[in-house]
């Protein structure tokens, strides 16, 4: 008998924390608009929203437009030690700890760039 592989978390009718946070990160890799990617999963995409919120946290997230220096990362200013999180244009989004590695930020976005440039 051949083993099945385990149930879609998008199939289920309850979702856990961590399914919606899958299916969220799946939204993200997909690049398609939530109606896209919910018609194709056959989720209700009010469900993805809902998700979306309740793990974002009740306050609302504010962008700020951030610009590397080629000099380092270690110039970015803001508040030293205050954690942060850049938004690429790919949706894909970088979550930096107040006690960052400015070389490594620094590596991780020529990276991003390069990878987005091919």
């Amino acid at each position: 008998m051949a083993m099945q592989p385990p149930p879609s978390p998008f199939n289920r009718l309850r979702w856990t924390e961590q399914d919606a946070r899958a299916a969220l990160a799946a939204l993200v890799r997909s690049r398609k608009p939530v109606s896209a990617f919910a018609a194709e999963h056959g989720i209700d995409p009010q469900r993805l929203y809902s998700w979306r919120r309740r793990l974002g946290g009740a306050e609302r997230t504010r962008f700020r437009e951030l610009i590397v220096p080629s000099s380092g990362a270690a110039s970015l200013g803001a508040r030293a030690g205050a954690p942060f999180e850049i938004v690429l244009a790919t949706g894909i989004v970088v979550r930096v700890p107040g006690s960052f590695d400015a070389a490594a930020l620094e590596r991780l976005l020529e990276v991003l760039a390069q990878a987005r440039a091919c």
